[in-house]
């Protein structure tokens, strides 16, 4: 809940930091000189990204939560085996043997969203957070069917 709530806030930040650049852009834009038209136009592009970036990071989270929640739901949520030192963070000896038996079991089935999402979970606990990310798209991708599609698009056109 606390994680939500931190994103959330940051994601209100963020916005009300596009419209205030945007609104600089427009002003710089209305000012009508060539140079802060110019400029005006770049700082148009910042709010853009920005959005975009914000958009897809919020999709991302949304699709990993439902499929947490889904694998809770049947029971497969990964077990916490992790070793803590007495600060409480994960002892990097046993996040890596965490990790190869994850990567096993996602090379024994790989079709399986529910291997590719404890994987990600394992990558994130092991510290290495953007292949946690594309272990998790992988996961959205193949629960939604998408890779699955991708391909047998691909063999079609070989």
């Amino acid at each position: 809940m606390r994680a939500k709530l931190s994103y959330a806030v940051s994601a209100v930040v963020l916005v009300f930091y596009f419209v205030l650049v945007g609104d600089r852009g427009v002003l710089l834009i209305a000012d009508g000189r060539p140079v802060t038209v110019a400029f005006g136009l770049a700082v148009l592009v910042l709010p853009l990204i920005g959005a975009w970036f914000l958009w897809h990071t919020t999709q991302f989270a949304r699709h990993a939560g439902r499929l947490g929640r889904e694998l809770e739901a049947e029971g497969g949520l990964p077990e916490d085996e992790l070793v803590r030192t007495p600060s409480g963070r994960i002892d990097r000896a046993s996040a890596d043997a965490v990790f190869a038996k994850r990567q096993a079991e996602t090379e024994a089935a790989p079709d399986d969203w529910r291997n590719w999402f404890r994987l990600a979970v394992a990558y994130f606990d092991a510290r290495d957070t953007p292949r946690a990310r594309k272990a998790m798209q992988r996961a959205i991708a193949l629960h939604d069917g998408r890779e699955v599609r991708e391909v047998r698009e691909v063999r079609e056109r070989a």
